[in-house]
């Protein structure tokens, strides 16, 4: 196993580049930390670069790692490395994923325009992973994806389902050419309630910012905007909280 004990090393300064979304675009790969994420990406076969172990951890770690480039760090490069307050020591670096086949239609979508929250998206995608939908799209001015705290809170759902980041109009459009029904959300007098709507297979559901809910362009091609009725005294519900449940309540099967 290759050692690195050296924080100067130019390899630990190009893994520290994978801590920034500009860093993480130029090699095409980023960074997860922790043994689940890292059984949940050699389970469903992700491309695995680089495992690197802090030798403070080494003898904790009993698991046999089908990777073959393992590099073995001081616990002062693991520390530079980790961006949660307990680490367990142990990374990967892994390619980016590109989903390579077209959308599976037959399945519910979830679109997200420009939701900001690393802690939200992740939510989102878990749920969605969770609620059996077929991928979720990631609009311009979302988070994004690889960000290690959304990385944290999909605990490894972005492996199970594709995850598309680009235009949402032209997901729209797709919707509507395909005729699948789009569902979006807004408190107003016009929407209606997420009860009415006929549970379905095939379906898209947009969530919109946190504080400025959805755009008003994508309200205006929606096929029906819902609201979650409020009992209690709150003005609203968490974004990630309403999406999930809105993805159980109208898929059908559930």
């Amino acid at each position: 196993m290759e050692t690195i004990l050296s924080t100067k090393n130019e390899r630990v300064k190009n893994w520290k580049k994978l801590q920034t979304k500009k860093g993480r675009e130029q090699a095409g790969a980023y960074l997860i930390e922790g043994i689940h994420l890292i059984d949940e990406a050699i389970k469903n076969q992700a491309s695995i670069s680089e495992l690197i172990i802090s030798e403070d951890k080494q003898l904790n770690l009993d698991i046999d790692y089908p990777v073959e480039k393992q590099i073995l760090v001081s616990a002062e490069i693991s520390k530079q490395l980790s961006e949660t307050e307990t680490s367990q020591g142990v990374f990967a670096v892994l390619q980016m994923l590109v989903p390579e086949n077209d959308p599976d239609l037959t399945r519910p979508l979830l679109f997200l325009d420009n939701v900001q929250d690393p802690g939200n998206v992740g939510t989102m995608i878990r749920t969605a992973d969770a609620a059996g939908f077929g991928g979720v799209v990631l609009g311009k001015g979302s988070v994004d994806l690889y960000n290690s705290k959304v990385i944290r809170s999909m605990q490894g759902s972005h492996f199970h389902l594709p995850i598309y980041q680009g235009d949402l109009q032209e997901w729209f459009d797709l919707m509507k050419a395909t005729k699948i029904p789009v569902y979006g959300t807004e408190l107003n007098e016009a929407a209606a309630s997420y009860l009415t709507i006929t549970r379905a297979k095939q379906f898209a559901l947009v969530m919109g910012n946190e504080g400025n809910g959805l755009s008003e362009d994508f309200l205006k091609q929606t096929t029906k905007n819902l609201y979650i009725p409020i009992v209690g005294q709150a003005e609203s519900l968490n974004v990630a909280v309403a999406a999930g449940i809105l993805m159980f309540a109208l898929t059908e099967g559930y």
